[in-house]
C-alpha cells in the first residue's frame, strides 16, 4: 500500500466539508425575505463549518466555511453581493472554533468523554457566538458604506439578520456537539 500524503487527506477533507457547507446552506436552508429585495435564511452551514475546524482544525474548517457558503452566494442572486463578507465571517468562524478547541482545550489529545463534551461544546458556542455578535454588525457596515444602503435600512436588515443568526447558532451548536461527540 502506497504511503498517503497527510496534506492531500487534510485537503480532500476541507473540499469535502466545504462542498457539506454549500449543499447544506443552497439547498437545505429557509430564505427569509426582507425589504428591499435582500433575504436573510435559517440553515445549518455553520454547523458543518464548525464540525470540520473540530475535526480538521480551525484553519482547515475556516476555509471550508468560507469557501462553500461563498461559492453559494455567488452563485445566489440575493446572496451574491454578500459574499466578500460571508468569506471573511466563516473564516473567522473556524479560527475562533479551534482555537478554543485544539490550541487552548487540547481535545484532540484527551480520552475523556465529558471534556471532550464540554470543550466542543464551549468552542462551538465561542466560533458560533462570535458569529450572532459580528455577523449583524459587519452586515450593517457593509451594506451602509459598501454597498451605499441608507443607515435606517441597514440597521432594519442588521436587526432582521440578527435574530435569524442567533436562531442558526442555536441549532448548530446543538448539531454540532451531537454529531463530533457520536463519532470521536
Amino acid at each position: 500500500m502506497k504511503n498517503k500524503n497527510p496534506r492531500i487527506i487534510k485537503l480532500t477533507q476541507t473540499a469535502l466539508f466545504a462542498a457539506l457547507c454549500f449543499v447544506s446552506f443552497t439547498f437545505l436552508q429557509i430564505k427569509i425575505p426582507v425589504p428591499g429585495g435582500d433575504a436573510t435564511s435559517l440553515h445549518v452551514g455553520n454547523a458543518f463549518c464548525v464540525l470540520a475546524a473540530l475535526l480538521l482544525g480551525g484553519w482547515y474548517g475556516g476555509l471550508a466555511g468560507a469557501i462553500g457558503m461563498t461559492i453559494a452566494d455567488l452563485l445566489d442572486p440575493v446572496y451574491v453581493l454578500v459574499a466578500p463578507k460571508t468569506f471573511v465571517l466563516k473564516l473567522c468562524i473556524g479560527l475562533i472554533t479551534g482555537l478554543v478547541a485544539h490550541n487552548y482545550a487540547k481535545i484532540n489529545e484527551s480520552n475523556d468523554k465529558n471534556y471532550v463534551f464540554k470543550w466542543s461544546l464551549i468552542a462551538s458556542v465561542c466560533g458560533l457566538g462570535f458569529n450572532v455578535i459580528f455577523d449583524p454588525i459587519v452586515g450593517y457596515f457593509y451594506k451602509q458604506y459598501i454597498l451605499g444602503q441608507p443607515q435606517k435600512a441597514a440597521l432594519v436588515l442588521a436587526k432582521i439578520s440578527a435574530g435569524a443568526t442567533l436562531i442558526n447558532a442555536i441549532v448548530s451548536v446543538i448539531l454540532v456537539v451531537l454529531i463530533y461527540n457520536a463519532i470521536t
